[in-house]
Order: C-alpha cells, then structure tokens, then sequence
C-alpha cells in the first residue's frame, strides 16, 4: 500500500494489541474523540475498502428489525423469507448471516445491496464514532482484519 504505516499492517496490528488496549482503557474520551473525523478521513483516503472487503468475506453484521424490513423489500421477499434464506440468531440473540462470504457481495467486492444494506455495515468500521472507544473488544478485533481500524488506532496510540 501507499503508505509506510500500513506495510505488513496485519502483522503489526497483532503484535500492538497489547498496546491498544492500554491505549483504549486510558484515552481521554473527548480528545480521541475530537481526532476521530480527521483520521477516519485520512485512513479513507489511503485504504480503498473494495481492495480488501475482509469484512464482508469473514464477519457478519447484525441485522436489525429495520434493515431486515427495508432488505427483504428491496430483493421482493416476505421478512420470514428472507431471514429464513440468508440469517441465522448468533449466541448474543442477534440475527447475522448464516454463511461467509457475504452472499450479497458481489465481483470487485461490490455490494449487491449497498444501497440497503444494514446499518453495521453502514457505520463500520466505526473509526468516526465513540464505538471505537465504547466496544472496545470488537475496536481490538476489527484491528486485525481491517486496515483502516488499524491505521487510525497506530495514529491515536502513537
């Protein structure tokens, strides 16, 4: 990639999980919250998503009550079919996808739903919101999938 911090990123982001963490549990909220627009910014500009789409290869996000509304509308199926076709209740009660890839990801990692599709998928990766700080567990796993967690996490922890 373009930029000397993200050389060999999914290796580093293991080995600076410890330092995340510690990073994550001290930061003053207010401040990393401030840096946060302008980082997210700066990630987007170097990391293109449709490069990687590691995100829709290997996790799921929750579909909620309206995004399984407006996604069974838009693909023309009844809600109990849909979520009978494509979700399944993870062991926190949340509907996610029954299978990996995502089914609606589509060639050059496009989303087939993109325009609907559900909100996590939305937010994510929620380097422009006090999710990165509120969820902390999910900010350190995102960090080692995601390149653009990684990069703001190095520029805040650095």
């Amino acid at each position: 990639m373009k930029d000397d911090i993200l050389h060999n990123w999914q290796k580093k982001s293991t080995e600076h999980q410890k330092q995340y963490k510690q990073f994550l549990n001290r930061a003053d909220k207010n401040k990393v919250l401030k840096q946060l627009p302008a980082l997210h910014e700066a990630a987007f500009e170097k990391i293109n998503c449709l490069d990687c789409a590691a995100c829709c290869k290997n996790y799921s996000p929750r579909f909620k009550t309206p995004d399984i509304k407006r996604i069974s509308k838009h693909l023309k199926m009844r809600e109990s079919e849909f979520i009978e076709t494509y979700l399944r209740i993870d062991e926190d009660g949340d509907y996610v996808l029954q299978v990996k890839p995502c089914p609606f990801l589509g060639a050059g990692n496009l989303c087939s739903i993109y325009e609907v599709r559900p909100s996590d998928c939305e937010r994510f990766p929620y380097t422009d919101e006090d999710v990165i700080l509120k969820r902390q567990q999910l900010t350190l796993k995102n960090a080692t999938f995601c390149p653009i967690v990684y990069y703001v996490l190095e520029k805040l922890s650095s």
